[in-house]
């Protein structure tokens, strides 16, 4: 989608620098910000790991918004640097196709919750609790609303950069998709906190993600499920009133894995069926 008539070999190089250097800019503005908010609204702020806000709801909130400004960052940089349409980062139709969003949601969530459920059997299978409680309803629907009115533009925009951006602007230079989404699914696990089976589960989610793009000619797919198991991810540990941990990542047991393996077999065959069935257009025209 970016091998257009108009570009040449610094285009997607200057482009990547520029989302780079303008989010770097961006975060510590809103750093700066954060402390404003902090003196008027008398939330405190706290220097513990990457946290900003004492508040973990509001610290939430804000962190969410913070990578949600991605989005306008890669569509303008496809618009400014490749000359190129930004819809072209959504799909080959160039536009977000909604009625195979929609399709992939139901997919998505239905993978998830099997996914879920199978690392929960695994873990209990160990003799390790899933940690699932229930803190109440005032503790949940607060972090819920932020929960889910961020998270779709949270991970839209991820999805954006590292499978719109590096997969179409980077391999703009390959002949072949291989090499553009393995890229992204590095990049996108070195920006995860994650350790050891985690940095696995990021990559590999990376790599599904990034074929599923080529393979449906679109980032329907991945937005679809990356908003899924964000929204449960973060949902689950909101219902437990463990909102000081959402943002932790750490180490992650192999258990599951086998959980993401059900969930990413699920979804991936699922979607192909459908876009089969429903004749989705994969190639630019």
């Amino acid at each position: 989608m970016a091998r257009t008539v108009l570009n040449r070999w610094w285009r997607p190089i200057a482009g990547t620098l520029a989302i780079v250097a303008t989010f770097v800019v961006i975060s510590i503005g809103a750093g700066l910000v954060a402390y404003l908010v902090s003196l008027v609204s008398g939330v405190p702020m706290t220097g513990s790991g990457a946290r900003l806000f004492a508040d973990p709801v509001l610290d939430l909130g804000f962190q969410l918004g913070v990578i949600a400004l991605l989005l306008p960052l890669v569509l303008g940089a496809a618009w400014a640097f490749q000359r190129r349409p930004p819809g072209s980062l959504s799909s080959v139709a160039l536009r977000l196709r909604w009625r195979w969003l929609a399709a992939c949601l139901l997919v998505a969530l239905v993978s998830v919750v099997l996914g879920q459920a199978a690392e929960a059997g695994m873990l209990l299978s160990a003799g390790v609790g899933p940690g699932y409680a229930w803190a109440g309803w005032g503790a949940f629907l607060p972090a819920l609303i932020v929960i889910v009115l961020l998270v779709p533009f949270q991970a839209a925009a991820e999805e954006y950069a590292y499978r719109g951006w590096i997969i179409q602007g980077l391999g703009a230079y390959f002949r072949n998709p291989w090499p553009a989404i393995l890229l992204g699914a590095v990049a996108f696990a070195a920006s995860h906190g994650y350790t050891g089976w985690g940095i696995v589960y990021v990559f590999v989610f990376g790599v599904l993600m990034g074929w599923l793009a080529v393979r449906t000619g679109g980032l329907e797919a991945p937005i679809a499920l990356h908003v899924s198991n964000n929204v449960v991810a973060f949902g689950l540990v909101a219902a437990s009133g463990e909102m000081n941990g959402a943002l932790e990542q750490g180490a992650v047991p192999w258990q599951a894995l086998i959980g993401s393996a059900v969930q990413f077999a699920v979804f991936g065959f699922g979607v192909l069926i459908i876009a089969r069935k429903w004749a989705i257009q994969t190639l630019s025209r």
